[in-house]
């Protein structure tokens, strides 16, 4: 009853939600303050999910900007004496909450769960095929990296109308349009989907994708070749709300989450772009009301190389999640042009995870999955470096992988 009286609170305190002003955040830290032990931190985690959704729909949204400077403000995390968490400003929360009804936003997302929610038996896979490929149109193209980083990366919003269902995990297929100098099409280029089944406006409406521009170097011009450049990759980045986009798929079942267990562990690594389907786990059990993240008792450990800080893909919203699950989340990152490695070297992904080795090892043997999504060339140095580790626990390498293989802990989709 506390916990319900406690949301209640939060959401009326803000009823004139697209006012300026915020009059009551108080009311709810008052309900707060007299809970205590367990019910203390049901109540604040069910906020914390509160607070993920507004702030994820204030980011997937230009319709109410009011709600939406709410939204950003909505969670402030501080740290009392009795080391538990108070979120602080949940009138902004509820302002963010009230602007997603406003818009039609569902309250939850529980709409395209499977019954039970992890049984996978229904995964759509293959639907559109390339001679009679879906036809989405951008909603939004933007490059989501700094001005330091190395090359451009877009975040892309495709809408589907509800017709292109996909689980976290899976990737769309695209093809360019125009054809090759045979006069054939283009070939299906696969991308790796960004964003969890209900899309980053939480309606089940639309899916994301993560895209860096492809560029080559020419080093006798000592410029770009736009000959040589990514066929699809550029026509992404360079498409406009409205442009239409010819795709395939969902294809993959290899990157799935195991959601039958809700305390298995997730070991997350990334080069890049790689990202993509990470940022699809994280929204589906922290930023989202779905079954899956009601239920989840197990820590999501990201690892992410990129070149720098400018780089970092998606950074606001990971360091946002984790703010609020801090048990829950954890994030490291290999920066190889800003970090160096235990040898003086540059920082590669490698590196990073063989820091946390003994952790690593551990957790697969408890039962934890480890997901690899990134250029394949970061594959060989990781096996090197899993292999020195392996030996020196006096374990044998293929054998232990060969485990992993056959208990379903090992999930690679590398390009």
């Amino acid at each position: 009853m506390l916990l319900r009286t406690t949301i209640v609170l939060a959401l009326a305190s803000s009823a004139a939600a697209f006012a300026p002003q915020v009059s009551q955040p108080a009311r709810a830290d008052v309900a707060l303050d007299m809970a205590n032990g367990s019910k203390r931190k049901a109540a604040l985690k069910t906020l914390g999910k509160v607070a993920g959704i507004a702030g994820s729909f204030a980011l997937a949204t230009t319709g109410a900007p009011p709600a939406a400077h709410a939204a950003k403000k909505a969670v402030e995390v501080v740290e009392t004496a009795d080391q538990t968490k108070k979120l602080i400003g949940v009138a902004a929360v509820a302002a963010g909450y009230v602007g997603m009804k406003a818009l039609g936003g569902p309250k939850a997302q529980d709409f395209l769960e499977a019954d039970p929610y992890w049984d996978q038996s229904s995964i759509p896979v293959n639907v559109y095929k390339n001679k009679a490929p879906f036809t989405g149109k951008v909603v939004s193209t933007k490059r989501i990296v700094g001005p330091k980083a190395t090359g451009e990366t877009c975040h892309i919003i495709i809408d589907h109308k509800g017709n292109f269902p996909y689980w976290e995990g899976q990737s769309w297929g695209v093809i360019p349009p125009g054809k090759k100098e045979n006069g054939k099409p283009h070939a299906v280029r696969l991308y790796s989907i960004a964003s969890s089944r209900y899309g980053d406006d939480m309606t089940g409406k639309t899916g994301s994708l993560c895209v860096r521009r492809a560029t080559y170097w020419c080093p006798e011009l000592k410029a770009e070749d736009p000959a040589k450049k990514g066929i699809c990759s550029n026509f992404l980045c360079d498409t406009k709300p409205g442009d239409e986009v010819n795709m395939t798929g969902p294809a993959g079942k290899v990157m799935l989450m195991p959601e039958e267990k809700p305390d298995t562990d997730y070991i997350m690594v990334a080069t890049g772009t790689g990202i993509a389907p990470y940022r699809g786990f994280i929204r589906r059990l922290f930023n989202e009301d779905t079954p899956a993240a009601k239920a989840y008792k197990g820590e999501a450990w990201l690892f992410l190389g990129v070149a720098n800080s400018d780089a970092l893909l998606y950074d606001d919203e990971f360091q946002e999640a984790k703010s609020r699950f801090p048990e829950n989340l954890r994030i490291d990152y290999a920066l190889s042009r800003e970090q160096t490695n235990s040898k003086g070297g540059k920082m590669y992904i490698q590196d990073k995870v063989e820091e946390y080795a003994d952790e690593v090892f551990g957790k697969l043997e408890n039962g934890a999955h480890i997901y690899f999504c990134g250029l394949k060339g970061m594959m060989p140095g990781i096996q090197d470096m899993l292999k020195g580790v392996a030996k020196k626990k006096g374990l044998d390498y293929d054998e232990w992988l060969k485990k992993l293989k056959k208990a379903k802990q090992w999930h690679v989709e590398v390009y």
